[in-house]
């Protein structure tokens, strides 16, 4: 690799910095809002990815089809920026922040509005590119005391530092819940809380598969550091700055366009599970579950048909139906939403080499190609081969929009639940169509999960008003928060699953993923024991998503009743969170006018109690309320600490009074999931648990804690 220096006189203008490098590349610094600005790399030949399709800075104004060119400066308010020469050495000032450039050994560092460093190259060498590889390197400076967060769905302890990441999206079945990695998004965002304790936060935006170490590696020859290596793509990077985690992640996710409120019987419980639409009499086991369901009380808003309404044997069709398991579906289909619940469908984005509509979407020239023979890319997907669906050709688009609506949604399907779409395709020689502009996969992967997403999700709103607008994804890169729910991929039950799974839903909030859950009970495995299930339905109750999904041995399925002498404890978690929805909906309310996630470690309320950041099972639901899940076989009780700052803490149950800033040892029977309000909150609750309430339903109430 050769390091990135300057060559000539910097450009100074009234918004930034324009140095040109000795291989000809320009780099560029400049403000963008008072506490954002951005460092690119406009390679001499032009840049590698001339789009992008995160950046959304505009309210209610999407990216087009097309993508956004990466030289738009539209939607910022670019504020006026202040110069300061000092010899070499370049100032560039908000009211926010600074930037000063050092152009031998090109390098960057930051301060806040105090004058406080916050952030800075690492200053022995800090950008390189290799000629061999194309793969680009960025270095930080980093401090044995910063702790690192984001990244989207990664696994173990919440503070990244001293790992090393990836994120290149795998279908991850069966991932280890603490060590496992790369998982199933791209997300290339790190947010940081310095030795110093300042807060900030770093975008790469890239299509291009990244590594980021994290403290991982060590060289002699400079001091400690942290990296981002891009693999043949552009360097081109947001850096944030703000008082608290809060602004640093709102200031990220409105970036990238913010979140969907998703419409409120989303917020339900749901049921899946593979088994069920697998089984030979698919048609008969559903129309028992709402049956069941009805006769135990318990309230379910959805169901989530997994693929196995397409498949014959093993191999799964999309788009199409397996009469013989579903003879009538339409009817099946009309009898849920007469039970009150929605529906959700599994779809995929590979059709497999026998796939009916193969050689149709193959004539469109809309599965992925090899770049010289335009043949489809065929590769491994599940139990066969097949070619994945082309979502930068707009007559895929078309193709794929259609049977949706004709195979999907005039069944009486609601929603289209996009799933296996990480595309980790491995030919090298792989490229898409690019809208007229050829994308090599490499490039293009985490974009792919991206538009087929925002497919589903508009051939759905063409159908209803967007306020009722909803789909699932289960990759993607940022921009999936604007249309989609997502969760945490195929888990596997194990108390330590239960147990890391918390902190990877917390690891997706804090990457600004907010409409997050997991798999209740654990997706693959064993079938989970009747003290595990219990626990894990009470973890996830209260996560923005609750999906109970499984795929087991013998036919066997996580649903309610799964153990008998346990069901009454699982419907009352359920109860919970029915009688907690009207405080939910404010949450996603929140999430989508203010950009604040749903469920937080307690540092993001809490950031100057020093003990909040050390790892734990707790977390925030909103500013009130505080969740203790119990993750460990045979717990009849639980240490937790209630963070300083309240007068006091209120057990949720008893309206006991507990001290803030202290740790307690409380009681967690086997049907109790330990809760606790902070003094002063007030939570809306609904009266009425046995269905969704309506938004302005007058059975809801506020109940006050302490004051």
């Amino acid at each position: 690799m050769k390091v990135l220096q300057g060559a000539k006189d910097a450009c100074l203008d009234a918004h930034g910095i324009s140095l040109t490098l000795q291989n000809g590349a320009t780099f560029q610094v400049e403000v963008l809002e008072p506490s954002l600005v951005r460092v690119r790399v406009r390679p001499a030949g032009g840049y590698l990815e001339p789009r992008t399709w995160a950046i959304c800075p505009e309210p209610g104004k999407d990216v087009a089809w097309t993508g956004r060119l990466r030289d738009d400066l539209s939607g910022f308010s670019r504020p006026a920026a202040r110069m300061v020469q000092e010899e070499a050495r370049l100032t560039l000032s908000s009211d926010r922040l600074s930037v000063s450039l050092n152009p031998s050994p090109l390098s960057l560092s930051w301060r806040d509005a105090s004058g406080q460093v916050f952030a800075a190259d690492r200053a022995t060498s800090a950008y390189f590119l290799s000629e061999r590889t194309g793969a680009l390197r960025h270095y930080l400076a980093r401090d044995r005391g910063d702790r690192y967060y984001g990244l989207g769905d990664k696994t173990g302890p919440l503070n990244l530092h001293g790992r090393r990441l990836r994120t290149l999206a795998l279908d991850a079945l069966g991932y280890n819940p603490e060590t496992g990695d790369p998982l199933y998004k791209h997300w290339p965002f790190v947010l940081t809380r310095s030795a110093n304790g300042t807060w900030w936060g770093v975008y790469y935006d890239t299509l291009a598969t990244c590594t980021f170490d994290l403290g991982c590696e060590h060289d002699n020859y400079h001091e400690l550091f942290r990296y981002c290596e891009i693999d043949d793509g552009d360097l081109d990077y947001y850096m944030m700055s703000g008082g608290s985690p809060a602004e640093v992640i709102a200031q990220f996710v409105k970036l990238v366009g913010g979140t969907h409120l998703p419409p409120r019987w989303t917020l339900g419980f749901a049921q899946t599970a593979m088994g069920l639409a697998d089984a030979p009499d698919a048609q008969d086991q559903l129309d028992n579950f709402i049956t069941r369901i009805a006769a135990e009380a318990i309230p379910c808003s959805a169901f989530h048909y997994g693929s196995g309404y397409s498949s014959r044997g093993k191999r799964r069709y999309v788009f199409t139906w397996n009469t013989s398991k579903f003879p009538d579906p339409k009817a099946l289909n009309q009898r849920f939403h007469a039970a009150g619940m929605h529906l959700v469908a599994n779809i995929k984005p590979c059709l497999l080499d026998d796939h009916p509509a193969y050689s149709e979407l193959k004539a469109l020239s809309g599965l992925i190609e090899e770049k010289d023979s335009h043949a489809p890319v065929v590769e491994q997907f599940w139990d066969g081969v097949g070619s994945h669906v082309d979502f930068t050709h707009p007559g895929a688009i078309d193709w794929w929009q259609q049977r949706l609506g004709e195979q999907v949604l005039d069944f009486g399907i609601d929603v289209g639940w996009n799933d296996n779409n990480e595309y980790s395709v491995m030919d090298d020689a792989a490229q898409c169509h690019g809208f007229g502009q050829a994308m090599p996969i490499h490039r293009a992967r985490p974009l792919h999960a991206l538009l087929m997403t925002r497919a589903t999700f508009e051939a759905q709103g063409r159908r209803v008003p967007n306020s009722e607008n909803f789909t699932v994804t289960r990759g993607g890169p940022p921009g999936i928060q604007r249309y989609s729910q997502t969760w945490s991929g195929d888990n596997t039950t194990s108390w330590e699953t239960l147990r890391w799974n918390i902190r990877t839903g917390l690891q997706m909030s804090l990457s600004g993923m907010f409409n997050v859950g997991h798999d209740v009970g654990g997706f693959a495995g064993p079938v989970p024991e009747p003290e595990l299930f219990v626990r894990w339905v009470q973890a996830c109750c209260l996560n923005p998503r609750m999906v109970m999904n499984s795929w087991k041995a013998g036919g066997i399925n996580n649903v309610p009743w799964l153990h008998p002498d346990m069901t009454a404890h699982v419907a009352a978690a359920i109860r919970l969170r029915y009688q907690l929805l009207p405080y939910l909906w404010s949450l996603f309310e929140k999430a989508h006018a203010l950009h604040q996630p749903i469920i937080r470690p307690t540092f993001y309320d809490f950031p100057d109690d020093d003990h909040c950041y050390t790892d734990s099972d707790d977390f925030m639901l909103g500013d009130a309320l505080l969740v203790a899940p119990v993750v460990e076989k045979g717990a009849l009780t639980r240490r937790l600490y209630l963070p300083g700052g309240p007068a006091a803490w209120f057990d949720f149950y008893s309206g006991e009074s507990l001290a803030a800033g202290q740790h307690h040892l409380v009681d967690a029977p086997l049907g109790r999931l330990p809760l606790f309000a902070r003094d002063g909150a007030v939570v809306a609750m609904a009266i009425s648990t046995t269905g969704l309430p309506s938004h302005t339903d007058p059975e809801n109430v506020l109940r006050r804690f302490g004051e």
